[in-house]
């Protein structure tokens, strides 16, 4: 147990032996305008009754009972009850990382089965289970990709959400520092796909990997084949980032990519707050050895009986960190999980009917809405998701419908100033007609009329 001196005198000595007069001494480092000179605003202390009177008055400020249009990378979507009742068993809910692979067979066997489906469902050859989220799946497969082939420069599609380019960024600073080559971005076109004669020009025998989303952030389906054609040529690699994993029920997957990565969420993860997520990475099998993670591989024991194993593992948590290829070393084991009680429970076929539900709700909502808007990139094919632009500033239409009880979509001026009075609306399964006609009729109202009544 770390000791921690207690008294002034055993205080002052220690601050002595280090060559501080006072406390203060250590903080002198920071600027003094960030430095606290007053206590803490700390609430007293509370019984355990008043802790559940606070938190019962705190849940009752939820949005229960409003209809919701947000989409964006996080989906509502009906979670079957059996998640949590498999997932909140001890085995799992409390099991750490499979260390000792003769004792935690139930962890590993979860693993593998969710590698196997969501190979099946990317038409990939190999699949991890341990990105945090969609965003940092993406920034590791372009590191991937720099160590596959040598090079530095990486071209990404405007269209990819812009949160995932910003942790992109972030992951990619210094980097870029070091090698004087700028991460590029290429903008889309009138029919919200990325444009091809821009990719053309941009991609050059520097480029390490191109990476694109489909269904992008706009939910408009991108041609990876053509992409694919042109990143190829080059000798670049072809990255596919996919946010809304119900997609791949129709959607043909990606199978021209040479790395695929996903945000699992939709599959039985619920929105929480923004997390905790479920983020792949999925590759063909030569890229096997620059693959981030962890592997988990069948095998046969001495008595010829099915087992499983921690085939690859290149964290820095078990190798040394100038091999390993992620650092990384959180056990995203339990929400996978979910994802994969999820795909069992659904099926092939329930997953392709879902994704067909998800596609109607979302055609409807759009001819509803767009009665009183404009649809953008209409004449592409697209999955649950719209980009609806009105005269009405996104943030003034967001008010009309929260006075009606309805989240409205996702207001895009700050990331596209370019759509003007833009929002991201989706609609799933949980979405009803009759919430589409109610969002449809405030639309309807002019907002004068609105304000006046």
């Amino acid at each position: 147990m770390r000791y921690l001196p207690k008294s002034p005198a055993e205080r002052a000595e220690m601050l002595r032996e280090i060559g501080a007069s006072s406390i203060d001494d250590l903080f002198a480092i920071i600027p003094e305008e960030y430095r606290l000179s007053r206590d803490l605003d700390i609430p007293r202390q509370m019984g355990e009754s008043e802790i559940v009177e606070h938190f019962k008055t705190a849940a009752a400020q939820n949005a229960n009972g409003y209809a919701s249009f947000l989409g964006a990378g996080v989906y509502r979507h009906y979670r079957p009850v059996i998640i949590d009742t498999i997932v909140q068993r001890g085995e799992f809910l409390t099991s750490y990382t499979p260390y000792q692979a003769e004792i935690t067979q139930g962890t590993l066997q979860a693993i593998f089965e969710f590698q196997t489906m969501i190979c099946e469902l990317t038409g990939m050859d190999i699949a991890n289970a341990s990105m945090y989220d969609g965003s940092t799946a993406c920034p590791e497969a372009v590191m991937m990709a720099m160590r596959l082939t040598g090079r530095d420069s990486v071209v990404v599609a405007r269209s990819v959400h812009p949160e995932y380019r910003e942790v992109m960024r972030t992951y990619a600073q210094h980097r870029e520092e070091i090698s004087g080559h700028a991460t590029r971005e290429i903008g889309y076109g009138e029919d919200g796909r990325l444009d091809p004669g821009a990719l053309e020009q941009a991609v050059t025998e520097q480029t390490a990997c191109v990476l694109v989303q489909s269904p992008n952030f706009f939910g408009v389906i991108e041609d990876i084949p053509a992409i694919a054609e042109i990143a190829h040529k080059k000798g670049a690699l072809l990255i596919v980032a996919i946010a809304e994993a119900i997609s791949l029920g129709i959607v043909r997957p990606p199978a021209e990519a040479d790395i695929v990565t996903m945000e699992a969420q939709s599959y039985g993860v619920a929105p929480s707050y923004g997390g905790p997520f479920c983020g792949v990475i999925a590759a063909k099998e030569k890229y096997v050895r620059q693959m981030p993670g962890r592997l988990v591989g069948e095998t046969k024991d001495r008595q010829g009986r099915r087992g499983f194993v921690l085939t690859l593992s290149t964290r820095e948590q078990h190798i040394r960190r100038e091999k390993a290829t992620s650092n990384i070393c959180t056990n995203q084991a339990l929400v996978a999980l979910m994802a994969t009680v999820f795909m069992t429970v659904y099926g092939k076929e329930g997953i392709r009917d879902l994704a067909l539900h998800n596609l109607a709700k979302a055609d409807y909502a759009a001819k509803r809405l767009t009665g009183n808007g404009r649809l953008l990139f209409a004449q592409s094919p697209r999955f649950n998701e719209f980009v609806l632009q009105t005269e009405e500033p996104a943030e003034q239409l967001n008010a009309r419908l929260l006075e009606n009880r309805i989240i409205g979509g996702v207001a895009l001026k700050r990331w596209y100033p370019e759509l003007g009075n833009a929002t991201l609306w989706c609609a799933t399964e949980l979405t009803t007609r009759e919430q589409i006609n109610q969002a449809a009729a405030v639309l309807a109202q002019a907002p004068a009329a609105a304000a006046a009544r």
